[in-house]
């Protein structure tokens, strides 16, 4: 071998050595790793959203109820078909309201755990209704999506089914 392809083969592997050595690029904004969301936060945020909608349902108050849910929402409730659509829920609702016999019953909605980012958020929650005594006159439990809309939290899906009776 002569000395230029001696040189020759020793330069192109330094070059290929240092080639591999390389910083590699940084991933794309898209790939990187987001921030996580702060869950203490967003969970505060729900929960103040449950007490406005305690607050309208002891109330019944049905348009500020039924402002919780975005147009599209679909709600499954215990022991019903599922109902899909902001004006079904509305009459759903309407002949909950129509049923309550007890007017001094006190329904409390307590948000339990949630998981997701600041656009959507899926609730852990409970449901107790008291009597004017405070005794529990129901309890269940419920899972609702959230969806920001315009800068608003809106149900986007619920379901939610009764704890079991005492025997």
């Amino acid at each position: 071998m002569s000395k230029t392809s001696f040189f020759t083969a020793l330069t192109l592997c330094t070059l290929l050595f240092a080639a591999c050595q390389q910083t590699p690029a940084p991933l794309p904004a898209a790939v990187q790793e987001t921030p996580k969301p702060d869950l203490a936060k967003l969970k505060a945020e729900i929960q103040a959203i449950e007490n406005d909608w305690a607050k309208a349902s002891n109330a019944k108050d049905m348009a500020t109820v039924v402002a919780f849910y975005a147009d599209d929402a679909i709600s499954m409730t215990n022991n019903k078909p599922m109902i899909t659509g902001k004006a079904a829920i509305k009459a759903e609702i309407e002949a909950e309201f129509a049923k309550r016999k007890d007017a001094s019953a006190v329904v409390n909605f307590e948000t339990l755990d949630v998981y997701g980012d600041e656009k959507v958020v899926t609730e852990v929650g409970k449901t107790t209704v008291k009597d004017a005594t405070g005794k529990v006159t129901y309890a269940g439990k419920y899972m609702a999506v959230w969806e920001k809309r315009n800068g608003k939290w809106l149900t986007i899906r619920d379901i939610s089914n009764d704890d079991a009776k005492e025997k």
